[in-house]
Order: structure tokens, then sequence, then C-alpha cells
């Protein structure tokens, strides 16, 4: 049996409590969603900055009622010391999601980025201190790498940061260590390297590339492509993000906490060739539009997980291919199509 399998097997016998913020999120409702499908109670906490309200209905209108029953959620913000305390009392894991995400918006907005993104995690984590949490799991990102070069990403080789949301998910894990070291508090880092999947919002200046363009083509709206579409990265479909945050909080390897992990699948692809997936998937024979670069990209990203197998027990179960037919069938089955 997978360690996953058995995770989960575990986790319906002797049920857990779980904060999970940013749980209106794209990330935070689909591990919110998996959560509850497994029996578990589900503490969610959100301010709706980047987060809808109907992500929370979506989730819950495919919930029994006593699983709607285990989710409790507090509209509050991490940046409000009071609002941690209150979400995380009486919880045993905390998957920290909540952030303001982008490297445009962090290049627009550094101050709310630091406020957010890293003001906000030292009030997660002192709240975590506090009520002793058993395990804070929390989103880094792949923009921690920065101006590295190397090829597949390690772990333990990173650049300078490009941008002030690069510099605020570094700072989360320097933040991370200190707790582990003088609180002893377990925490571990998750490197999402571009998570995309259902619920993902498509709409706004800071939509991810595969939302935007899969309601873009729906719509018969132009796709646009920064750069000459030979950028290339390393996507990786919600339901292995999903699995991490359930390996890192659960399993009982002493290893492995106080680390951080890449998470994505370890497959490179460029603009292009993922523009040519989803049009096939959509039989969609349209053009795209190629722009300036964006400021603060990197050129190339893709991870080495072999630390994220063989300490969490991580396999991934969905390639880009598999995941973007997943993805694109949500969309289209909320456009009616």
């Amino acid at each position: 049996m997978q360690i996953f399998e058995k995770i989960k097997n575990d986790l319906l016998v002797t049920p857990k409590t779980w904060l999970v913020t940013g749980v209106a999120g794209f990330i935070g409702s689909n591990l919110m969603e998996t959560l509850l499908k497994l029996n578990q109670k589900v503490v969610g906490l959100d301010n709706f900055a980047t987060g809808f309200q109907s992500n929370i209905d979506d989730v819950l209108k495919k919930m029994t009622p006593s699983q709607r029953n285990n989710f409790i959620f507090h509209e509050g913000d991490i940046r409000n010391p009071d609002d941690c305390k209150k979400a995380v009392e009486h919880c045993d894991y905390v998957l920290h999601q909540a952030a303001l995400g982008s490297v445009p918006r962090s290049i627009e907005m550094p101050e709310m980025t630091h406020q957010t993104n890293v003001t906000g995690f030292l009030n997660m984590l002192i709240a975590a201190k506090n009520e002793k949490i058993k395990r804070f799991i929390y989103a880094s990102s792949s923009s921690v790498y920065g101006d590295s070069v190397e090829l597949p990403k390690i772990e333990t080789h990173i650049g300078n940061p490009l941008s002030p949301y690069a510099v605020s998910k570094l700072t989360n894990e320097l933040y991370a260590k200190a707790f582990s070291n003088c609180y002893g508090l377990n925490c571990i880092g998750l490197r999402y390297f571009n998570i995309f999947g259902p619920r993902q919002d498509p709409d706004g200046p800071y939509a991810a590339v595969i939302p935007l363009w899969i309601t873009s083509l729906l719509n018969g709206q132009p796709v646009y492509v920064n750069g000459d579409g030979e950028t290339s990265r390393d996507f990786c479909y919600i339901d292995n993000a999903v699995q991490v945050n359930l390996l890192a909080a659960c399993v009982e390897n002493p290893d492995i906490v106080n680390h951080v992990y890449n998470v994505t699948v370890g497959e490179r692809t460029s603009l292009n060739q993922l523009y040519q997936m989803i049009t096939d998937h959509l039989s969609k024979a349209n053009q795209p539009i190629y722009q300036d670069f964006r400021p603060g990209d990197i050129r190339h990203s893709l991870a080495d997980i072999s630390k994220t197998k063989n300490l969490l027990g991580y396999k991934p179960n969905y390639n880009v291919q598999v995941g973007l037919e997943q993805t694109i069938a949500w969309f289209q089955s909320e456009q009616g199509n």
C-alpha cells in the first residue's frame, strides 16, 4: 500500500482537526474538499482578498450533512494576530496557504505583499507555537530559486530572489527554520511549482496562465503569450499538491520535519507546448499573440523531486496531460459546455 493510501485510511479511522488558511482560494478549497471527504474536522480562515465564497460553497455542496457539519469557517485576516489565535485553537495541524500570490502583483504592491506574506506568516507561526500544533505545513514557492540557472532545481541550491514575492517566500522559510530551532515547532515548507486545476481563478490581471488560456479559448477570446513561448515551467496538477500536504502533515519519519520540499512532477513544458496541448484538447486552432517578456519571471523551471519522493513517500499521480484533461473538463462544466 502506498504511504498516501495508508495515511488516508488512518485518518478515516482517527479523524484530526485541520486549520486551512486561505481556504476560499484555489489550493485551500481543494485541501478542504479532500479533508472533508476523509471525514476530518476542518477549520477555514480567509479574508476573501483573493479567495471566493463560491469556492467554499462548491466544496460544501459535494459533502454529506455530517461532512458539512465538520467545517467551521472564520472570516479573518492573517495580518491580525487575534484572528490567527482564534482560528488555530484546538487544531492538530495547520496547512498554511494564505498569501498574496503573483510575481507581477508583488512588484506593483510590495508593501501589501510583505504585510500578508511575511507579517501574516509570522502571526500564524506564533499562534501555532502557542497552541502547540503538531505540525505546521506552509506554502513556499519555486520563486525562491531566483536567478539560479541550474536545472533541475534542488532544494539546497537557490539563487537571488527576483521579486518581492520571492523575497517573502524565502523569508517564510527562514522564519520557519528559526521557529523550529528556537521553539521546537515542527515545520515543513512546500515549494510549489505552477500548481493548476479546478477552481483556479481565470480572471484579473494576475491570473495564472492555464485557467486564463482555457477560459479565453472557451470564450473565443485572444490568447497572449509572454515572450517567445519557449519559457518553460514544471506544471503540477492540484491533486499532487494535496497529496504532499497530507504526507507532510502525517508521515512519521523523524527526518522529514524542518525541511522544504519541491512539489511538482519533474517535467518541463514550454508555453508553446502547453498552448498546443490545450488547443488539442479543445479542438481549437487559434493562434496566440506574442508580447513582451514579463518583469521578474524566470526563463526555465524544472524540479528535482527525489527528496519529496524519498522522505515523504510522494508519488505524483497526474502528469500535465492528465491534469489538463481534468482541468479543462471542470471549466467546460462550469460554463455549461
